[in-house]
């Protein structure tokens, strides 16, 4: 059997143990000054936010606040779940779900864009077809090379065809030809495409509704006030003085590999899974029944990163310097904002979780190709175009599952 040399699954290859940062216990300081750290990067969001504005046609500066403010809310959250034995107990649980609601809103609108375009493009993909952007890309160079003195519009080389093959001369009759047989979607993927476009637009319209409402009620005001006070002075509970926050990382980096341990990973070893369609014909729309337990594989992957964020807080930064930054676009700034080193790039951790997070995305998108379809009244050739979406989402979430089982099973052996 091909599978055969999955058989000896050791979830702990990737995760390894908790690396010691530093000689002896780690104090609970570090993660005091952790938190401070990261609720003083959500404020500098917040007030970014505020100062690029985010009404209907939010700038790009305003998008960029908004993952930051997610970026530091999800770190204090999942500190605050990993060493919730070290704070204040009252406090921890008041503070953890207000942040997991202030990032999920704000969550929303990136996801509806980001499901949007995915689907968009695979539509293009499975039709032969090139995305319009690439096709306004592909004229205008095509253009440019040419000494053609024709100044029509570049761009629509791309999606007429027939126009740019009479003004380019005879040199480009069968590329031109090609284009014009396939530089249009079919009818039902043109369709499919509309739909998909109608419902995650409105969708996206109503989710940044929904974060401007969050933003400006007494809510947000409330668990801002709270992150203005941990800014300054960190809850911690009494007997943290003499407590080791290493036990608390490994008990995260158990509960990490105990669920990847439950994951059929010698299923997901074949790149060709006949289970994945599985259910893909039930009339049940919630969500695919193996889709979950990956799904909280990628948070405890999240929380497994972000203690050892917190373990090499106590490491002091290199004299002279500010700091090794370890992807600073999702620390939220350099590695020296938070008072220690940063930890060393993990290409095992970094790749599955990139994988994971590719699995969230086709399994997502998947599920509104599915309740596009659903929609009363639409012609068959849009359904048939969304249904082959669907079963082309299912089989990404299928690759990403082989990509994770592949990073799992090879990759940097005890060394995250």
């Amino acid at each position: 059997m091909a599978q055969q040399h999955l058989e000896p699954t050791d979830p702990t290859r990737l995760a390894g143990p908790v690396p010691t940062p530093v000689t002896g216990p780690v104090p609970a300081a570090a993660l005091a000054g952790y938190l401070r750290a990261q609720a003083t990067e959500f404020l500098r969001a917040l007030r970014l936010h505020r100062e690029a504005g985010a009404g209907a046609a939010s700038s790009e500066d305003s998008v960029e606040a908004a993952l930051a403010l997610r970026r530091s809310a999800r770190r204090i959250s999942g500190s605050l779940h990993t060493f919730q034995a070290v704070l204040d107990p009252d406090w921890s649980e008041a503070m953890r779900p207000e942040l997991a609601w202030v990032s999920g809103t704000l969550a929303l609108e990136h996801a509806c864009s980001a499901r949007l375009e995915r689907l968009l493009l695979a539509l293009h993909r499975l039709s032969g077809t090139v995305f319009p952007a690439q096709a306004d890309a592909g004229g205008r160079t095509g253009t440019a090379r040419s000494a053609a003195p024709a100044p029509a519009a570049p761009g629509a080389s791309a999606r007429t065809g027939t126009r740019t093959a009479t003004a380019s001369g005879p040199a480009e009759p069968a590329a031109a030809t090609a284009v014009s047989e396939r530089g249009k979607l079919t009818v039902g993927a043109a369709k499919a495409g509309a739909l998909l476009d109608r419902q995650l637009t409105l969708a996206r319209t109503r989710a940044h509704s929904t974060a401007l409402q969050a933003l400006g009620s007494s809510r947000f005001h409330a668990v801002a006030d709270k992150v203005a006070v941990l800014a300054s002075e960190v809850p911690l509970a009494p007997a943290a003085g003499s407590a080791d926050l290493r036990p608390l990382a490994e008990a995260a980096r158990e509960r990490l590999v105990d669920a990847v341990a439950a994951l059929p990973l010698v299923t997901a070893g074949s790149p060709y899974n006949a289970e994945a369609l599985m259910h893909g014909l039930s009339p049940d729309p919630a969500p695919h029944p193996q889709d979950v337990p990956w799904h909280q594989v990628r948070l405890l992957l999240r929380l497994h990163r972000y203690a050892r964020e917190v373990l090499y807080a106590a490491v002091p930064a290199p004299t002279g310097t500010e700091g090794s930054a370890d992807r600073p676009a999702r620390t939220g700034g350099p590695a020296g904002s938070t008072g220690g080193a940063a930890p060393p790039p993990n290409v095992g951790l970094v790749a599955a979780g990139e994988a994971l997070d590719r699995h969230r995305d086709a399994s997502e998108a998947s599920a509104a190709a599915a309740h596009a379809a659903r929609t009363p009244r639409i012609a068959p050739a849009t359904a048939y175009a969304l249904g082959v979406l669907h079963a082309d989402q299912r089989h990404d979430v299928e690759a990403a599952r082989y990509a994770f089982q592949h990073c799992w099973q090879t990759d940097v052996v005890g060394s995250s």
